[in-house]
């Protein structure tokens, strides 16, 4: 009964969510703070009459919300179910085997090579420097072979940021008829966005989500930017896909929620500032933490394996997120939670380590 295809698909694996006891849950980079408390107000006044009827297909109104609030026409914005979903419509907007491999880093968001085996897409992952940070120069050498480059920026799982001049100097000599795409998920926590570079390069596409800066991973809400050729092509694929994206209540909220701008900046700054603080107590306790601007922290103590310490981290009531993958099985990821948080994984890694 099974097509050959599904046999063998090798499925992306999510952070746990386990319901056996409560965790300290920092193994999925949600944010630890809600959203403005002005959204309950919002779903009190909701016309439920609008339930019995399919939602705007082209999301309209969140489309211009959202390129007001970056300084673009709405026609060079695509919504869609969750960063996820645009991701894969990406995939088969941009890439294509009978041009290329798809290019990104070896070390990434371990997505991308599932889209790959989805699509039937061959791919090259791309070793990063000695130092874990993206490298551009191994883009550059593999851009002949390649139909496009993705890449997450800041990197994940690592957090380190690829500033914009280095992305600028990789856009200027790469391939100007294959995509770009820089998948920005974590770009609210202190990193700088390449959505300046949008009207030099028609070939980038920036990738957002409200789940991790805008606190709604339960809405499931992602959009991207990039030239109107590229955002009619996501239609495209959308429409051949699903033509309604976003409930209506997502969308109403997603409206909303672009106008609290201020209120998430205070937010995610000292979601930044924790992370700093953390940081700073891993590393002198002997830990070794890679420079990371994301709302999470790759980190590693020498003398113990990633594995046993996301074990007995668990058993302790406290969840981290490990990649049982080479050159990175000896770290673990670590979601900064409230400061509260992560005083008790200081704690708690200090009892079981001394």
């Amino acid at each position: 009964m099974l097509s050959e295809a599904v046999k063998n698909l090798v499925p992306y694996t999510a952070g746990e969510q386990p319901q056996d006891r409560s965790y300290i849950k920092l193994n999925t980079n949600e944010n630890p703070y809600p959203p403005p408390e002005s959204i309950k107000k919002l779903l009190g006044s909701l016309d439920t009459e609008r339930l019995k009827f399919y939602p705007d297909p082209l999301c309209s109104r969140l489309r211009e919300k959202l390129g007001s609030l970056h300084g673009l026409p709405p026609e060079r914005v695509f919504v869609s179910n969750g960063s996820d979903e645009v991701l894969s419509f990406c995939f088969y907007a941009f890439f294509d085997r009978n041009r290329g491999s798809v290019l990104f880093p070896a070390v990434t968001y371990s997505f991308y090579p599932v889209y790959c085996s989805f699509y039937n897409l061959p791919y090259i992952p791309a070793l990063l420097n000695p130092d874990f940070s993206v490298s551009i120069d191994r883009f550059l050498q593999e851009a002949a072979n390649s139909s496009g480059l993705i890449f997450p920026n800041p990197n994940a799982p690592t957090g380190i940021l690829l500033e914009p001049d280095k992305i600028e100097s990789l856009l200027s000599r790469f391939p100007q008829d294959k995509a770009v795409i820089i998948d920005e998920a974590y770009i609210d926590f202190g990193g700088k966005s390449a959505l300046p570079l949008l009207d030099r390069f028609p070939n980038l596409v920036i990738v957002r989500t409200f789940s991790k800066g805008m606190s709604l991973a339960g809405l499931r809400i992602g959009y991207a930017l990039g030239s109107k050729e590229a955002v009619n092509a996501l239609f495209t694929v959308k429409d051949s896909f699903n033509s309604y994206p976003l409930d209506y209540i997502s969308q109403e909220i997603a409206c909303h929620a672009c106008d609290q701008a201020e209120y998430f900046r205070k937010m995610n700054a000292e979601v930044a500032n924790t992370r700093t603080i953390f940081t700073e107590n891993l590393v002198k306790t002997g830990w070794q933490v890679l420079p990371s601007q994301a709302n999470f922290v790759f980190a590693r103590k020498p003398g113990i394996s990633g594995r046993d310490l996301y074990l007995k981290l668990k058993e302790r009531g406290i969840l981290v997120r490990h990649f049982n993958k080479e050159t990175i099985d000896q770290f673990v990821r670590i979601t900064i939670g409230t400061p509260a948080d992560m005083d008790i994984f200081l704690h708690t890694v200090s009892r079981f380590l001394n």
